[in-house]
């Protein structure tokens, strides 16, 4: 990717401000399990008793703990969750949301966040980190959607894979959760997610398969139920697919109390059950091992497993806790402060953006004097913060900025500007874990634009949230719209030098928003009720009945004009594609383009490589993107893009032979800013 430069140029100033030189990246390292781990896991667990082995495979008292067995020199394990920043009795640096990652389509500053986060976890002695989360962006609606990596599997998948590799270069375990079909938050422990074979290996698996092929130590199963199975006790999911087919060696640990029998849990392929064993415990366990229902082999093969992976990692041979790295860590907060810089989406923009110097600034709304972040485990308590109004009073004098706080009164204030700046959005009580959101914006802050839009003409709106809101209101009125996300500690700079016009926004969405909600795809699948009865719980069954056609390509299906496409994404200038090649390369394809900044300002483009079958033998969709590249071009220079196209980018998943297949015939390859923006095409044979 292309983009150092302009990594460099909007995290200078705060390197800076920091006054020291940064913790340097101890580079990519991979950890695999060998022979000679599990080797020394199975001695180990040869001279533990029975119920040390039971004990083990459940977590400690302390709830964010693998236990002990100190006589044979195994360590007390911490674990933090850390989808943005490390938590659980800490303070931390707060980057900016997984959602906001994707957003910045920037695999290097990716990567670097998760270097921070494992320099924060080592500097705190944490030795896992529960990170990534990577469920689909299926409606809006998920309170949990600001942790993950959006509706398109590619791109979360790639998002997802850098900052796993970024954590465990540090000798951190990195955990990619939750697996599977965890789309929404509403009654989690009770919902069934039914998809079919299909959609689950193209929509949904592919983030978890990725994340597993690049070395992934661990994966958290989810609360809800998947085809009616709960998923920490779900065989063909955890030890058919997950260990089996696709290989993995690392371990499976539950979600937070998401089990419900000792049986189901021990048969399951589940290793360890969190926070404590509920189920899998001595009490439970030893009856089974007696009346021969399950092996005591069973148990040991758990542990040897939990064991072996941290033997990889070395948790046995040295300490976690890295005492040259500083807990307020200049690299982290440098990264946190490019990744807001580069994540952050300019939907609209009617020449209000940049700011004009000289200009009377007033801002407004809830969220500008906080840097609000999604609730539950994704919440972080940060060192320090940088709000909207902290940062725009950093832009100098020639950006006065007055405060209005009570705007009801102010109105004059507001006719007086020369822009109103309002800052509005979700935060850890609207948005967050097992809980479910609106579509609207919280109450009162669509009011609250409209009021700014009768006192002056130039409004432009912040938005924090973790997904696509209803805009029906007031986003043909306002004159700009920025999607910033939870930005993080950093996100209050970040955001105001971008309106300022000291960098060109960067940001391109991770997912479709919606004109209305009802235009979702999965407007009518989302919430339905059938219940059935199992182990005393009532299961409220949700059907995934738009199949593979989840966000963009539900939308191209059935003929809707979103109010912001996948993909989408403004900047200060403008560019041009030409010169679109498609050579044979190995198996694939290379795609060659070349993108020109036809305007004044420096900026960086996402070009998205979008492919499409011309005669399916099966209903796909229209397009589905296959690669991207994010590039920094000067104004009036330009660039050339190549991206490879393998033949997976061509394949869909067959049923009939429970595989991945390409349909010999013609493909199109589509190049372009958005998924509505296609500015080149050609057409390939395979």
């Amino acid at each position: 990717m292309n983009i150092r430069l302009l990594s460099l140029t909007v995290g200078v100033v705060l390197l800076a401000s920091a006054g020291c030189s940064s913790h340097q990246p101890a580079g990519d390292v991979a950890y695999p399990v060998t022979q000679e781990h599990r080797d020394r896991a199975a001695e180990l667990v040869s001279q533990m008793t029975l119920e040390e082995k039971c004990a083990y495979v459940g977590g400690s008292e302390d709830g964010f703990y693998i236990r002990p067995v100190e006589r044979l020199g195994i360590p007390l394990i911490r674990m933090a969750d850390g989808p943005q920043g490390v938590r659980n009795n800490t303070k931390s640096t707060l980057f900016a949301c997984g959602v906001a990652a994707a957003a910045s389509w920037n695999e290097d500053v990716t990567y670097e966040m998760g270097v921070a986060l494992g320099h924060d976890s080592r500097a705190r002695g944490v030795h896992i980190l529960l990170g990534p989360g990577v469920n689909i962006y299926r409606s809006p609606l998920c309170g949990r959607n600001f942790e993950y990596m959006g509706e398109d599997p590619l791109l979360a998948s790639r998002t997802a894979v850098q900052y796993i590799k970024g954590v465990q270069s540090q000798g951190v375990m990195a955990t990619v959760k939750h697996f599977a079909l965890n789309n929404q938050e509403f009654n989690r422990h009770h919902v069934s997610s039914d998809a079919d074979e299909r959609t689950m290996n193209e929509i949904y698996f592919p983030a978890f398969k990725a994340a597993v092929d690049a070395g992934v130590a661990s994966v958290m199963s989810s609360y809800n139920l998947v085809n009616n199975v709960h998923s920490a006790e779900n065989e063909w999911l955890l030890k058919e697919t997950l260990k089996g087919e696709w290989g993995f060696d690392g371990f499976v640990m539950s979600d937070w109390t998401s089990t419900y029998s000792t049986l189901g849990c021990v048969r399951s392929g589940l290793d360890l059950e969190m926070p404590k064993g509920f189920c899998m415990n001595y009490k439970n366990i030893k009856p089974l091992i007696e009346t021969g229902v399950v092996r005591e082999k069973d148990i040991d093969e758990k542990v040897e497993t939990i064991l072996a992976i941290l033997i990889a990692y070395g948790f046995l041979d040295r300490p976690q806790l890295d005492t040259t790295i500083k807990e307020d860590n200049p690299y982290s907060r440098e990264v946190a402060y490019r990744l807001s810089c580069e994540s952050a989406v300019l939907l609209k923009n009617d020449g209000a953006l940049p700011l004009q110097k000289g200009g009377k600034i007033a801002l407004m709304g809830p969220r500008a004097d906080v840097i609000p972040c999604g609730g539950g485990s994704g919440a972080v308590d940060p060192l320090y913060s940088i709000s909207l109004l902290q940062g725009m009073n950093g832009l100098g004098e020639d950006f006065p900025v007055t405060y209005v706080e009570d705007y009801a009164k102010n109105a004059d204030m507001l006719k007086d500007a020369s822009a109103v700046v309002v800052s509005v959005g979700f935060d850890k009580h609207t948005e967050k874990e097992d809980h479910d959101r609106t579509f609207a914006l919280p109450e009162g802050q669509d009011e609250m634009i409209e009021f700014a839009l009768e006192n002056n003409d130039n409004v432009i709106v912040v938005v924090y949230s973790g997904g696509g809101i209803d805009m029906s209101r007031w986003g043909d009125k306002v004159s700009a719209i920025v999607m910033g996300w939870y930005p993080g500690q950093e996100g209050g700079q970040a955001i105001a030098r971008m309106l300022a016009g000291e960098f060109s926004p960067s940001g391109r969405l991770p997912f479709t928003i919606e004109a209305a909600a009802e235009e979702n795809p999965t407007y009518t699948n989302y919430y339905v009720e059938k219940p059935l009865t199992k182990r005393g719980h009532s299961t409220l069954n949700v059907t995934y009945g738009e199949g593979v056609f989840v966000g963009y390509r539900g939308y191209e299906k059935n003929g809707v004009c979103p109010a912001y496409a996948f993909g989408h994404g403004l900047t200060y200038t403008t560019f041009e594609y030409s010169d679109l090649k498609a050579v044979k390369a190995g198996d694939g394809y290379d795609v060659t383009f070349t993108v020109t900044n036809t305007g004044d300002f420096d900026a960086a483009e996402v070009a998205q490589v979008y492919v499409g079958e011309q005669n399916p033998v099966v209903v796909r969709p229209a397009k589905e993107l296959k690669g991207y590249d994010k590039v920094f071009v000067k104004a009036g220079e330009s660039a050339e893009v190549k991206v490879h196209l393998p033949e997976s980018a061509f394949a869909y998943y067959d049923v009939d032979i429970h595989g991945w297949n390409v349909t010999p015939g013609m493909f199109n390859i589509m190049v372009g800013a958005a998924s509505d923006d296609i500015r080149l095409q050609t057409e390939v044979k395979m």
